[in-house]
C-alpha cells in the first residue's frame, strides 16, 4: 500500500483536485472546529474522517462535529461547536450569549445555550442546552464567521427570566445599560415580547431603571430605604439648583427636609477612573452648596444594611433638630 510521507494511507487523503488550503482556510475561519460535511466538501471521504479520529489527532466533540486537533476546546472553539451543531438558524443564546457579548457579572455554566426554532429537531447532547422558540432574534450577531448569537438585549432577557435573584438581575441589567452595551428600551422591547412566566423580578429591575436607578447598588439602596419608619419620602435622581437657579450635580437619593444627598461610590460601576474623578467633584459640589453628602459602598450596602440605614436616619434627626434648611431647589 503506497502511504504518505507523514505515514497514513494514502486513500485517506484529500482528493489531490480540491485545492490544497481548503481545509487550511475552513479551519483557520472556524477556530479548527468544522463538521463533517464541510470536511468532505473539502475533500475528506467519511473514512478519512474516522482514520484521524482514531490515530487521536482529531476528535469528535459533537455528532458530526469533528475539532482537527487533540485536548481540550477552548470556550470560543465549544460556543463554534455547539453553533455548528445546531445548524443554521440556530442562534447561541441566554448566559452563553452573554459570556459571548463579555458581561463580567454574568453567572457562568459550563453548557452552551442555543435557541433552535419550534420545528426543529435535533438529539440532545452533553454541553449543549436546546431551548426551543417560535420568535428567534432578528437582531442577531454574527459569530467566528459561521454562527450566529442573539443580541445583547435578547441575551439579558433570556439569560435572566429564571431562576436568578434580585441582586444577580440588578448587575447584569446596570453592565448592560451604564456599559452601554445595549439601550432600556431595547430591553423593555424585548420583555414585551418573552413569554410572561418568569419574568417578574426581571420587570421589577426594568421599572427601577426607568425610574431612574443606574446602578444595581442604588436599587439596593432604595429598597434598604424604603424599610425605615422614619424617613421621610427620598427623591431618587433628582434635578437640583442653589438658590440662584444655578444647576447642582444630581444625587444618587436627597431628603429635601434637610438637605441630604445619598451617594453610592464604586469603580465598580462606574466605567473609568476618570469617570469615578467627575462623581468625586460632583460631591464637592453639593457639600460647597450646604448639602451633606452620606458616601456608601456596595459593599457596604450588602454586607452592613442596618448600620447604613442607621447611619442615614441618625443623620436625618440631627439636621432636622438642628434646623438646618439648605436653600436648594429641586426642579424634577
Amino acid at each position: 500500500m503506497r502511504l504518505h510521507p507523514q505515514g497514513y494511507p494514502m486513500r485517506f487523503v484529500p482528493a489531490l483536485d480540491c485545492p490544497v488550503d481548503a481545509l487550511a482556510k475552513l479551519l483557520l475561519r472556524q477556530e479548527k472546529i468544522a463538521t463533517d460535511s464541510q470536511l468532505r466538501e473539502v475533500g475528506f471521504t467519511k473514512e478519512a474522517i474516522r482514520w484521524r479520529i482514531r490515530r487521536g489527532t482529531w476528535q469528535r466533540v459533537l455528532p458530526r462535529i469533528v475539532a482537527a486537533f487533540s485536548g481540550t476546546l477552548t470556550r470560543r472553539q465549544q460556543f463554534i461547536a455547539a453553533g455548528l451543531y445546531a445548524g443554521d438558524r440556530a442562534q447561541l443564546a441566554g448566559l452563553s450569549a452573554l459570556e459571548i457579548h463579555g458581561f463580567r457579572y454574568a453567572p457562568r455554566e459550563p453548557v452552551v445555550h442555543v435557541l433552535l426554532p419550534e420545528q426543529r429537531r435535533l438529539a440532545r447532547v452533553p454541553r449543549v442546552e436546546i431551548h426551543r422558540t417560535d420568535r428567534l432574534d432578528p437582531t442577531y450577531w454574527p459569530y467566528a464567521g459561521c454562527v450566529r448569537v442573539c443580541s445583547p438585549a435578547r441575551a439579558v432577557i433570556d439569560g435572566m427570566r429564571t431562576g436568578y435573584d434580585v441582586r444577580t438581575i440588578r448587575a447584569v441589567v446596570a453592565e448592560a445599560i451604564q456599559n452601554e452595551i445595549t439601550s432600556l428600551t431595547s430591553l423593555q422591547i424585548e420583555l414585551e415580547l418573552a413569554r410572561r412566566n418568569g419574568t417578574a423580578a426581571l420587570r421589577a429591575v426594568l421599572d427601577e431603571v426607568a425610574d431612574g436607578v443606574r446602578s444595581a447598588p442604588e436599587a439596593e439602596l432604595r429598597t434598604l430605604a424604603k424599610n425605615s419608619l422614619l424617613l421621610p419620602t427620598i427623591r431618587w435622581n433628582p434635578q437640583l439648583a442653589d438658590g440662584s437657579g444655578g444647576p447642582l450635580p444630581t444625587p444618587d437619593g436627597y431628603l429635601e427636609e434637610v438637605g441630604i444627598a445619598l451617594e453610592v461610590d464604586s469603580r465598580e460601576f462606574h466605567l473609568s477612573a476618570p469617570g469615578w474623578e467627575a462623581t468625586l467633584r460632583h460631591h464637592n459640589r453639593l457639600a460647597a452648596a450646604g448639602i451633606l453628602v452620606l458616601h456608601f459602598t456596595p459593599k457596604q450596602i450588602r454586607e452592613s444594611p442596618h448600620s447604613v440605614l442607621a447611619e442615614i436616619e441618625r443623620a436625618y434627626v440631627e439636621r432636622l433638630r438642628a434646623g438646618i434648611r439648605p436653600g436648594i431647589r429641586v426642579l424634577t
